[in-house]
């Protein structure tokens, strides 16, 4: 096995955000930019570098994935490590996951590389940073001549002392859940209740196969109860987002079919969207039910609830589940690694994101088909009925999130840059003041302060908080890969009152939000593009 020394000239937009490094495919196709920058991914792993290190390289199979696992094969074999699964169950160094989550796939559109540590979860900003550090001055990258490696058939393939293995993970996945599940009690309810409906949306992202064997083969469920769950490239030519807009053939056939319970999952299965007939769960509540109730799955009987988390713009709701039992409860920037840090130090059980991402600590990324199993842990009671009984006994976070996608990149700034300007400069005229009945209790720029490592984290989304607990927050995402993409949350509590339209309820803090960004003049967007 030969390893060359490739001339490189450094590529100065390598910067990993909260998700790793997302641009559309064509930019990953240039000569040598994929290369470099699983180079600089290599170069960086804690703590000395990649030379004997144990890899997963995995995804959502969407277009461009094969050209880079093959590229990544040479280059970690050039640097002397070895590639396998699991990192978790292997004890691997750490993975690379060729993925760009909810956006969509093909040709001409998007594509990502995201490093992850040997906890299972993103690499903290520490690695992030030195990636990009090492990113700007690449001179070269080492890659061997090794010959391509056929990914359609597991085994084991060596290569002198470095080895790759190719493996197939819906097993390892369906033990795992088995262990967390009371799976007879499901099947159980599945087979003595014929006519309760489940449908399952895996949007041709890489849960179809999981979601076949968990839901046909191991509970029982007709092959109907699955749809597009065969993987594409481009995801069938759609958007492998789970909401209501990007999922919509899956919400109309809930309703014109009387589904009793739905779900779909995104592109590379970290998200979920649950729905029935009538009834749509929105993801700040859907952490906060399953808060409530984790006494009755198995594996919170045997581990016990060591605390809850929620990223800043997910709703109150679940804070009031851990009031209530007594829970600690913890709020962190948005970004997944923020929850394992607070997973490998034993304070955390159970966390959620507002953007359809729910978890615990059995895995140390966001599990969508976690997530839908969950909801399926009382078994009878309709998804209207659950929530019904969760708002009786906590009260009602009215939450919605407006998405302004691939915004005018100078506008957007413009929005927060004024938002900034009523803490920085306007404070004192800004916070008192009265808008359409609320009045504003304060205003800030979320900041985070690690408990477990000391890290610091800034400027993670401006915060205008009411007197009457309301809030509305704006934050420029780092998920797309082109142009900015602007989020509006708007948050309501009401403590009775919880029959209410969502949009109703919070016509008033919309408004406000308009009014205060003045979003609309700087982006030229009249609406969002997204409204969940």
């Amino acid at each position: 096995m030969q390893i060359e020394n490739v001339a490189v000239t450094a590529f100065a937009d390598q910067k990993p955000g909260t998700s790793g490094l997302r641009k559309r495919v064509r930019v990953f196709q240039q000569p040598h930019y994929t290369e470099a920058f699983v180079q600089a991914i290599l170069s960086a792993i804690p703590p000395s570098g990649p030379a004997g290190a144990t890899l997963v390289v995995g995804g959502d199979g969407r277009y461009f994935s094969t050209t880079a696992i093959q590229a990544i094969i040479r280059i970690a074999a050039g640097n002397k490590a070895s590639a396998s699964n699991l990192i978790r169950k292997r004890k691997a160094t750490g993975g690379i996951l060729l993925t760009a989550s909810h956006n969509p796939g093909g040709p001409d559109n998007d594509f990502g590389i995201k490093y992850n540590i040997n906890n299972g979860g993103p690499a903290p900003e520490s690695v992030t940073d030195k990636i990009y550090e090492i990113s700007k001055s690449l001179t070269h990258y080492a890659s061997a001549s090794i010959p391509e490696i056929d990914l359609t058939k597991t085994g084991v393939h060596a290569f002198g002392d470095f080895s790759v293995e190719v493996i197939e993970g819906v097993n390892d996945y369906v033990e795992l859940v088995k262990e967390i599940y009371d799976f007879g009690a499901i099947k159980a309810f599945i087979a003595k209740t014929p006519d309760f409906k489940v449908l399952f949306d895996a949007m041709h992202g890489v849960t179809g196969p999981y979601a076949k064997r968990i839901f046909v083969d191991e509970l029982g469920l007709p092959i109907s109860s699955v749809m597009n769950f065969i993987p594409s490239e481009d995801f069938g030519g759609g958007h492998p987002d789970p909401n209501l807009t990007y999922a919509h053939e899956l919400v109309e056939r809930v309703e014109k079919e009387h589904i009793h319970f739905a779900a779909a999952s995104d592109g590379d299965g970290d998200r979920n969207m649950i729905i029935g007939k009538g009834t749509f769960v929105n993801p700040s509540d859907s952490v906060a039910v399953i808060a409530a109730n984790a006494d009755m799955i198995p594996y919170f009987q045997k581990t016990g609830i060591r605390g809850l988390a929620r990223s800043m713009p997910t709703s109150g709701a679940i804070d009031r589940v851990a009031r209530k039992k007594g829970f600690q409860i913890y709020e962190v920037p948005t970004g997944w690694k923020f929850f394992g840090n607070l997973m490998d130090a034993g304070k955390l059980s159970i966390c959620g994101e507002e953007s359809f991402g729910t978890g615990s600590d059995h895995i140390r990324e966001k599990d969508g088909i976690w997530a839908v199993l969950v909801n399926e842990t009382k078994p009878g009671s309709s998804l209207q009925d659950i929530l019904n009984t969760h708002y009786a006994e906590y009260g009602r976070n009215y939450f919605s999130r407006y998405d302004y996608e691939e915004v005018d990149s100078e506008g957007a700034n413009k929005t927060i840059a004024l938002l900034r300007s009523y803490i920085d400069v306007e404070r004192a005229n800004f916070v008192g003041k009265t808008f359409h009945g609320y009045t504003v209790k304060d205003i800030d720029d979320f900041k985070y302060t690690d408990p477990i490592d000391g890290s610091v984290s800034v400027k993670q989304g401006v915060r205008i908080i009411f007197e009457d607990g309301s809030r509305i927050i704006f934050r420029l995402s780092g998920t797309g890969s082109q142009g900015a993409t602007v989020r509006l949350y708007v948050e309501k509590y009401a403590p009775d009152n919880y029959h209410e339209e969502t949009q109703v309820a919070i016509q008033s803090l919309i408004k406000i939000a308009l009014e205060i960004s003045k979003l609309v003049e700087f982006t030229k967007r009249e609406s969002p593009t997204v409204i969940t």
